[in-house]
């Protein structure tokens, strides 16, 4: 997603908050289209039994519940996955996990939207406690070996692709969304959002309380230091710092 695509609003970004507060409809509308996705009652009976079974259930028998009842509202869910106390499932049928997947508790898997695609996690990808995977009709895509911290956040109003291997630490941030500030006699509340998306290439590695803007784009095997946030594009193998981030060096130039 190159950082000079144009700003482009689009509507459904903010729908769904419109429908929070949409008088006209009941709570269990709003909750059966906020939270399940899905017309009918059968997908929301079966995911309230799930939740009500499984989601705080402590210990041993909690995973085993929940490694059990989980894959029946959710789209697709591997082999070996473990899923934590507490963790809030939205849209569940947008959400599809690979092998040896580790969810910790206290997660936020949320694929909402009107017609995305959702959350797709690949094999062997650790998802640390209090981290939120949060989607505003957009989609995120964690490719294999991933090691996400705890409390770290990806949101998406459009799509934020993190590729194979990254190293994610605590407290990290990609804001895959922007809002609009052109107009000066309303708040910036109510003029809507914008989209580009977020590019992390394979085996990077952003260090902790990074923040990488919407429209960015980080090559592979890139590293990000602390407390940096990317605005636009590094380059493979780069290491940068600093607000907004800068290239300091190049990993593959010997250093002295």
């Amino acid at each position: 997603m190159a950082s000079g695509a144009p700003r482009q609003h689009d509507p459904r970004i903010t729908v769904i908050q419109r429908e929070l507060f949409n008088e006209r409809r009941s709570s269990a509308d709003k909750y059966r289209e906020l939270v399940i996705g899905q017309p009918g009652w059968w997908p929301l009976i079966r995911f309230e039994l799930v939740m009500l079974l499984a989601s705080t259930v402590p210990g041993a028998l909690g995973l085993l519940l929940r490694s059990k009842l989980y894959p029946l509202v959710l789209g697709r869910v591997g082999r070996n996955v473990v899923f934590g106390q507490h963790v809030t499932l939205r849209h569940p049928h947008k959400i599809h996990i690979g092998d040896n997947v580790v969810i910790d508790d206290q997660c936020c898997l949320d694929a909402k939207g009107t017609d995305n695609r959702g959350i797709a996690i690949g094999n062997r990808v650790f998802v640390g406690r209090n981290t939120i995977l949060s989607c505003k009709n957009g989609d995120i895509v964690i490719g294999d070996h991933a090691n996400i911290g705890f409390n770290c956040e990806i949101f998406s109003a459009s799509r934020v692709t993190v590729g194979k291997s990254i190293l994610m630490a605590a407290y990290t941030y990609l804001v895959g969304g922007d809002h609009l500030y052109d107009r000066i006699d309303i708040p910036v509340l109510d003029q809507g959002r914008t989209a580009r998306g977020i590019d992390v290439g394979d085996g990077v590695w952003l260090g902790t309380h990074v923040v990488v803007t919407d429209g960015s784009a980080i090559g592979r095997d890139a590293i990000i230091g602390a407390g940096a946030v990317v605005v636009g594009t590094v380059p493979d193998y780069a290491i940068a710092t600093g607000i907004p981030a800068k290239v300091q060096r190049d990993r593959r130039t010997p250093q002295g």
